[in-house]
């Protein structure tokens, strides 16, 4: 039997690590998968770009891009857009199941779901809004699918890399008026983001090892 465990992280390049250091724990890239927002559109996609000003894939974003490149994981990223969350960078099965048919639609954007994609893969309906909404308001989603005997360790991989406390991340953006994930809702901009990023910064992330 295998878990789907998924971490949220607000630096990307923590999120980055943590994917290597799955790996190198003997993880299998295909079974990782990786969203991050890209408001900023500082992420390299490997040559995989095409973002238009709508928030449209124009082109690079193919099926066997989002399920990560020969050489690992992160060589396969490419750019999409999914509704709610504007344009990220992703890889892995997550982003394709996230993506669904929507990958080769007319114009290039995806018109999947990351929270039904979460749900689908185990996650409570209160984490996976909660993920969702990390990811629209700047952060990166790690996603693993692992064997039971070693998701424990494979939770202590993504929680040593500065992992977020979700229930503390959600319990934030209730007080701020927010209850769910809401797809139709405007992507944020890279101002936003930078708000966001800053008024999180100091807030305690997870320690579970």
């Amino acid at each position: 039997m295998s878990k789907t465990i998924t971490r949220l992280f607000d630096d990307y390049s923590d999120a980055t690590t943590a994917v290597r250091d799955l790996e190198a724990f003997g993880i299998d890239h295909s079974d990782i998968s990786i969203v991050a927002n890209n408001a900023h559109g500082h992420h390299d996609t490997d040559g995989h770009d095409g973002i238009n000003d709508d928030g449209d894939v124009t082109r690079g974003t193919t099926t066997g891009a989002l399920l990560g490149g020969a050489g690992g994981l992160l060589a396969g990223l490419g750019l999409l857009a999914i509704p709610g969350l504007g344009p990220i960078v992703a890889a892995g099965w997550l982003a394709a199941t996230a993506a669904g048919a929507g990958i080769g639609a007319v114009g290039g954007a995806a018109t999947g779901s990351l929270v039904g994609a979460l749900k689908n893969a185990g996650h409570s309906d209160e984490d996976s809004n909660v993920y969702s909404e990390g990811v629209r308001r700047g952060g990166t989603l790690v996603s693993a699918k692992v064997p039971d005997d070693q998701a424990a360790q494979a939770e202590a991989v993504l929680d040593r890399n500065k992992a977020v406390d979700t229930s503390v991340r959600g319990a934030a953006y209730r007080e701020s008026g927010w209850t769910s994930f809401d797809a139709d809702a405007p992507a944020y901009t890279s101002d936003e983001v930078d708000r966001e990023r800053t008024r999180y910064s100091t807030v305690a992330t997870t320690d579970r090892y």
